[in-house]
C-alpha cells in the first residue's frame, strides 16, 4: 500500500510537471504571437506613413517656388503623423550621373577616381559600357560585343540599348562587384542630363569630374555647406562648367516613418509630377530602403518642421 501511494505521488508530480511545461509553453507561444501581431500592426502603420511621406514630399516640392518652400537639395523635414515621427528628404535626379546620358569622360572619371579602377580597366569598362548600350554589334577598341561575352562564358548580352535600370551596370563585360558597389550610388537612369548639378552632387559624383581634386571638392562642400547655412546662394564649382546641367522634375525620395515601439520604416523612391490630375505622379523606382545619415553637406539642423 504504501509502495502503491509513492507511485501515485510520483505520477501525480509527472503530470503536474508535465502540465506545467505545456501551459508555459502555451503562454509563450501567445506571447509571442501577440507581439508578432504587434510588430506586424507597427510595421504595416510605418510602412503606410513612409509611403504618405514620399506623397507629401512630392507635394510641397510641386508647390510655387516661396522663401519657406521645400526644395530637393537633401535638405532633411520632420513632422508628426499622430504618434509615427516622419523624416523625409529629397534630392534631385540630376544630382547623380546619367548612364544613358553622360560623355565618356565622365564615366571614366567615376570609374577610376571612385570605383578605384585604373586607367586600362576603366578604359575598358567604360567602352564596354558603350557597346552594351549602342544599337550596333561594332566592338569598340577596349569594348566588348555579343561574341566577347559568349566567349568568357557569360549568360548574358549586350542589351543594344539604354540602360533601364542602374543594377545593369554590374552584367556589362569588366565590371566587378567591388567597383560596382562603389559607383552605383552616383548613378542614374533618370535625369537625362549629359552633366550634373553640382550645387546638389554628392562628393562622389564631384570628384568624377576630370579636372576635379579632393582638394577642391572639400573645400567646395564646406561652401556650400556654409551658402546653405546662410541662406545664401549655392556658389558653381569651376571644375563642372563643361558638364552643368540644371534641375530636372525628377526626385529622389527618402522617407522614414518610426511608430512609438521602435519599428521603422523606410521608403526610397524615384517621381516625377505626371501634369495628369488624375495621376499626379509618375513612379520611377520604388523600393524599400536602409536608414543612411544626412548629408555631410548639409547643415544637421536644417529643415527641422513640426507640422
Amino acid at each position: 500500500m504504501h509502495r502503491q501511494s509513492g507511485i501515485a505521488v510520483i505520477i501525480v508530480l509527472w503530470i503536474t510537471i508535465m502540465l506545467t511545461v505545456i501551459a508555459s509553453g502555451f503562454a509563450f507561444s501567445m506571447r509571442s504571437e501577440a507581439l508578432s501581431a504587434r510588430n506586424s500592426l507597427s510595421l504595416a502603420q510605418a510602412r503606410s506613413a513612409a509611403d504618405g511621406a514620399v506623397d507629401r514630399m512630392a507635394f510641397e516640392l510641386s508647390r510655387p517656388r516661396m522663401a519657406s518652400a521645400w526644395a530637393s537639395d537633401g535638405q532633411p523635414h520632420s513632422w508628426n503623423d499622430g504618434e509615427v515621427r516622419i523624416t523625409s528628404s529629397a534630392v534631385d535626379e540630376s544630382a547623380r550621373i546619367d548612364l544613358n546620358a553622360a560623355p565618356d569622360t565622365l564615366l571614366k572619371g567615376l570609374v577610376e577616381n571612385v570605383g578605384g579602377a585604373d586607367p586600362d580597366t576603366s578604359a575598358k569598362i567604360v567602352d564596354a559600357i558603350l557597346d552594351w548600350k549602342d544599337p550596333d554589334d561594332i566592338k569598340r577598341p577596349n569594348g566588348a560585343e555579343e561574341a566577347d561575352y559568349r566567349q568568357a562564358g557569360l549568360p548574358q548580352k549586350p542589351a543594344n540599348g539604354p540602360f533601364e535600370t542602374v543594377d545593369e551596370l554590374s552584367r556589362v563585360m569588366y565590371m566587378t562587384p567591388a567597383i560596382y558597389a562603389r559607383i552605383a550610388d552616383s548613378l542614374t537612369v533618370q535625369s537625362r542630363q549629359p552633366g550634373i548639378n553640382a550645387q546638389l552632387a554628392s562628393r562622389d559624383v564631384l570628384l568624377a569630374l576630370p579636372t576635379a581634386t579632393p582638394e577642391q571638392v572639400d573645400a567646395y562642400l564646406d561652401q556650400r555647406a556654409q551658402a546653405i547655412a546662410a541662406k545664401l546662394p549655392v556658389p558653381p564649382f569651376l571644375p563642372a562648367q563643361n558638364f552643368a546641367a540644371g534641375a530636372v522634375p525628377v526626385w529622389r525620395i527618402h522617407a522614414i516613418a518610426s511608430a512609438p515601439d521602435g519599428v521603422t520604416f523606410v521608403r526610397d523612391a524615384v517621381v516625377r509630377p505626371s501634369g495628369d490630375g488624375r495621376r499626379p505622379l509618375l513612379i520611377l523606382n520604388w523600393q524599400e530602403g536602409t536608414t543612411v545619415a544626412a548629408p555631410a553637406a548639409l547643415p544637421s539642423s536644417a529643415g527641422n518642421d513640426t507640422k
